[in-house]
């Protein structure tokens, strides 16, 4: 359907609005970074740095405990995705593909995960951690950002695979493939979209995770940086522009992994919206 000029102003003017709303408080956030403290607490705020520093960057990685915070989320970040991305695959192969008693209960069962709120479940699980051992682990907080990102990469997956038609896994098999060969060279390489689609939730969902990594890290060499972020907030006072440096580099991973895999993430996210 042709769009008349005024339809076309109106998406326009929406998509604007909604970049500003987007990208506006990630440029303020990162242009103020790179000013005095003065200027960054000005009463009327600039939009480009006039006083221009890196002593806030400096200070950061100089003095403080930033860089084992950032090595410590970016270790369990990964761990958590790649962990996520092989349980999602092999569970939504098994969902769809396998026949057995139950299935349809137990998959249901996993997406009433989500009915409950994470802190209804954090004194149990921090009780249980604490009988294995697993409290002040980056174990622990793998395995609790896998157990909340796993219900919907399974049913993410899950649409993926029905994506498939049968006649792919029945022609390898034909040709003497095994079941495991037929996933890993014929199944895997056609999900691509879906694998990186629940990488990027995966990850961005651990590099974000504050509650339970306040609650099961007690060193201070095992902190996260959205912990050891909000450990720079003082009682008394706010160092700006080291919160600012703090939090225009946490961000960095995030944009480097989007830039690998993006262009499999929007594809992903569509498709499986429409199955």
């Amino acid at each position: 359907m042709k769009r008349g000029l005024p339809g076309t102003l109106v998406l326009v003017l929406s998509l604007a609005v909604l970049a500003a709303l987007v990208l506006l408080p990630m440029w303020l956030v990162g242009s103020s970074s790179f000013k005095l403290p003065r200027e960054i607490i000005s009463r009327f705020p600039t939009f480009f740095p006039h006083s221009f520093t890196l002593q806030h960057y400096q200070k950061l990685l100089g003095t403080s405990a930033f860089p084992t915070y950032f090595v410590n989320s970016t270790l369990v970040a990964a761990c958590s995705a790649f962990v996520t991305v092989v349980l999602a695959t092999l569970a939504g192969y098994a969902f769809f593909r396998l026949e057995f008693r139950g299935r349809d209960f137990l998959y249901r069962l996993i997406m009433v995960a989500y009915a409950f709120p994470s802190i209804v479940i954090l004194i149990p699980i921090y009780l249980m951690f604490a009988k294995v051992g697993l409290i002040d682990t980056d174990l622990a907080l793998v395995v609790v950002n896998v157990t909340f990102a796993l219900p919907f990469s399974i049913w993410m997956m899950r649409t993926f695979f029905a994506s498939l038609p049968r006649e792919l896994e029945e022609a390898a098999a034909i040709d003497g493939a095994s079941r495991l060969a037929t996933a890993l060279y014929i199944l895997v390489p056609l999900l691509r979209p879906g694998i990186a689609a629940i990488a990027i939730f995966a990850f961005v969902s651990s590099w974000t995770e504050y509650l339970f990594a306040s609650v099961l890290i007690i060193s201070d060499a095992k902190r996260t940086l959205p912990v050891g972020l909000s450990g720079i907030i003082g009682q008394y006072q706010i160092d700006w522009g080291l919160l600012l440096a703090g939090a225009s580099l946490s961000i960095l991973p995030v944009v480097i992994f989007f830039g690998f895999v993006g262009r499999w993430f929007v594809a992903g996210l569509t498709e499986g919206a429409v199955k």
